[in-house]
């Protein structure tokens, strides 16, 4: 199945440099930035170009999807944010979970704005939030969540806003969502391998077979169980990654002629199942890992 992906993801648009200066350019628009972060992979999917490109603009990331990711592992994350002093939350923007303080959190990082604008006679004025994140980790549906409809564009691929929007919400809040951007290229293998795993970016990039062999490779060794309870393997001992991927296959029913599992098939089920949480919760990145 060849080695592929870690050549190919080498991955940088020109929509995403012009994003980069969108983001910039608006920066004088907003008193806050938050950062939509995948929970299962809170490293891997931080751009770590922005850091540079919002200086000293408060930050408020947000771990996404925690509803599908290790629980314990989560736990980690948000003490290594809250050791660097950033301010955190655990969510999952579909169903809604930990949202509600999302308005509470903003509000106490940016106490000192408030009480300035009270003081220049500005009481009530609205807090101005850009939103960031690079491709499919969840901007949109925090948007629409927070804004009460739909409408913010929502996707499971990779790069479907495509500009700066503004979204009004309840609660004295105005949002601007950008589209996602990445950054021109992963220093980490692992990195681009994580990110293509959940969409982060277009599938049309890399090769489906390549891509679910290394999935099976993260999974076999650190969540059989998972594996287990979802497709019935229950010994990975002996077997290679490509061998569990057929296996998978074949009890499926992914069959050609000649009884040849179609892994092809079996590897688009596989990470559409992955992406969509039907494996359970499952972290990749470890604060460990990140030191």
């Amino acid at each position: 199945m060849g080695d592929t992906i870690r050549q190919n993801v080498q991955w940088f648009p020109g929509h995403m440099a012009k994003t980069r200066r969108l983001i910039k350019e608006s920066l004088p628009l907003v008193d806050a930035v938050t950062e939509i972060l995948d929970a299962r992979m809170p490293i891997s999917s931080r751009n770590p170009e922005l850091h540079d490109i919002i200086g000293n603009k408060p930050l408020i990331v947000l771990l996404n999807k925690c509803d599908v990711a290790d629980e314990r592992a989560t736990r980690e994350w948000l003490e290594y944010f809250k050791r660097d002093a950033v301010a955190v939350l655990a969510v999952d923007c579909k169903s809604g979970n930990g949202l509600n303080r999302y308005a509470p959190l903003l509000r106490e990082v940016l106490k000192d704005r408030i009480a300035s604008n009270e003081a220049k006679g500005m009481a009530g004025k609205p807090l101005r939030i850009m939103v960031v994140g690079i491709p499919n980790t969840g901007k949109s549906s925090f948007i629409n969540k927070m804004a009460g409809r739909n409408r913010a564009k929502v996707a499971d691929k990779a790069g479907v806003t495509r500009q700066n929007q503004w979204f009004v919400i309840d609660n004295g809040i105005e949002l601007l969502d950008t589209p996602g951007v990445l950054w021109p290229k992963f220093d980490d293998p692992k990195v681009g391998d994580r990110l293509a795993f959940i969409g982060s970016v277009k599938d049309e990039v890399f090769d489906n077979e390549t891509l679910a062999v290394r999935l099976l490779e993260v999974l076999t060794r650190d969540y059989p169980d998972r594996l287990t309870e979802r497709y019935k393997i229950t010994d990975f001992e002996d077997l290679q990654a490509w061998e569990v991927l057929e296996i998978i296959g074949r009890k499926r029913g992914m069959m050609m002629r000649g009884g040849e599992v179609d892994t092809l098939r079996a590897s688009v089920m596989l990470l559409d199942e992955y992406r969509a949480g039907k494996l359970g919760r499952i972290t990749m990145d470890s604060v460990s890992e990140d030191g």
